[in-house]
């Protein structure tokens, strides 16, 4: 049987495949764990300063494998929340490095929102994204309440939640629901190259930038100021910054190395 997750790394990025495309990449408890497991060794790998998330297949991810939740042995909803989706979410926020989505296909609930809480989420344009919570009597999760307000605004986000529609990635990109929409043909080789562009790029910068960017969703004006004034002085303590004047004053490509 093959993996549920795929991995692979090269040029610094780590490629992750959602590997369950009979299911449409719906997830089990095997695969959220070995997700979570990627996760943490994209944190603990030095060597890996970016990473790239796609699905096998027609599909991104369909969400939850709603076979496993009706299996009487199968997890409970607490614990397919406290044990797979809510660390998969918060390894993606705390991880210092760039998250680029590929959306490949259908993003429906948990899979939707996946995409979502990724950095950068890029769409091919066949793709669509669905809150399909309501559709069986659930609310969204994995971040969603939380995220998709705050992409698309209260009442837009609510209307999405209550009413499940399929959003088109175009729509999704006018919406300001996701970065870009890109020709299915195009979406892997254009998501790959923005992974290789940002593994060569600060990785220390990027990361505290990522820091600053989650810490706005809950500061007031005062305290944002003040940890921009923490991270700054952080960020120019790096040898990435040390680089990036020198190559501007030599007029020369920097060449960063990730600290």
């Amino acid at each position: 049987m093959d993996a549920p997750i795929l991995f692979q790394t090269e040029d610094g990025v780590a490629r992750i495949t959602l590997n369950r495309p009979q299911v449409y990449n719906s997830f089990n408890r095997a695969m959220a764990f070995l997700l979570i497991e990627r996760l943490d060794e994209c944190a603990s790998d030095n060597s890996i300063r970016a990473v790239l998330l796609t699905g096998a297949g027609k599909a991104f991810c369909a969400g939850q494998d709603l076979q496993e939740v009706v299996d009487p042995a199968g997890p409970s909803l607490a614990n397919i929340l406290k044990e797979h989706y809510n660390p998969i979410i918060s390894r993606i926020r705390a991880l210092e490095k760039p998250v680029v989505c590929a959306v490949n296909g259908v993003a429906a609930g948990a899979g939707a929102n996946i995409a979502l809480a990724c950095d950068i989420t890029l769409a091919a344009a066949s793709a669509s994204f669905i809150q399909a919570f309501s559709k069986i009597g659930l609310i969204p999760d994995s971040g969603g309440t939380f995220f998709l307000p705050r992409l698309i605004g209260f009442q837009k986000a609510l209307a999405l939640a209550l009413l499940g529609d399929r959003v088109s990635a175009s729509e999704a990109q006018a919406m300001g629901m996701i970065y870009k929409v890109l020709p299915e043909e195009a979406l892997e080789t254009e998501a790959l190259r923005m992974a290789q562009m940002l593994a060569q790029m600060p990785t220390k910068g990027l990361g505290l930038t990522k820091r600053a960017f989650n810490a706005s969703l809950g500061n007031d004006l005062s305290a944002q100021l003040q940890l921009e004034e923490v991270l700054q002085i952080a960020a120019g303590q790096t040898e990435d910054f040390q680089e990036g004047v020198q190559a501007f004053l030599e007029k020369r490509k920097p060449i960063f190395k990730g600290y």
